[in-house]
């Protein structure tokens, strides 16, 4: 199976005046932290709200300094379980984007055919498989040549 994963980062921004800014710059910076290892994470603004429900911008700022709520999402393939999938997602962003605190927002199956870009202007497509043993070939038939 495979998973849509989201993440949530709390990214801290320096010497910013607006929202605007913060945001650009954490986005810049995020994308940074990641590229060129996981250029397929794809980065968004996070979403705030007060737990009476009000919207708040992605954004804080304070003295200059901002804290940035950012949307990671990436898709994880061949997991067993969600729970596995979360894991993944976090080890692998976790390791590039140190002192950034993360919390998984969301994982949701992808169970139909995706398309994504090759990073070179072609396109590969991924299937998701219910059964692993059927994409797999056995050793013995490759070496008796069935």
């Amino acid at each position: 199976m495979d998973c849509r994963v989201v993440v949530e980062a709390a990214v801290p921004v320096y010497d910013v005046e607006t929202v605007d800014e913060a945001i650009r710059i954490a986005i810049s910076k995020t994308g940074e932290m990641l590229n060129p290892d996981l250029k397929y994470v794809e980065i968004s603004m996070g979403a705030r709200t007060s737990p009476g429900g009000e919207e708040f911008p992605p954004a804080f700022i304070a003295a200059d300094e901002a804290l940035v709520a950012l949307e990671l999402e990436m898709t994880v393939f061949n997991v067993e379980q969600e729970e596995h999938a979360s894991r993944i997602a976090r080890k692998e962003i976790g390791q590039r984007l140190e002192n950034i605190p993360l919390k998984v927002l969301s994982v949701d199956r992808v169970d139909h055919e995706s398309v994504e870009t090759d990073g070179e202007g072609g396109t590969r497509t991924e299937t998701g498989a219910s059964d692993p043993d059927e994409t797999l070939v056995d050793f013995d038939d490759l070496v008796d040549g069935r």
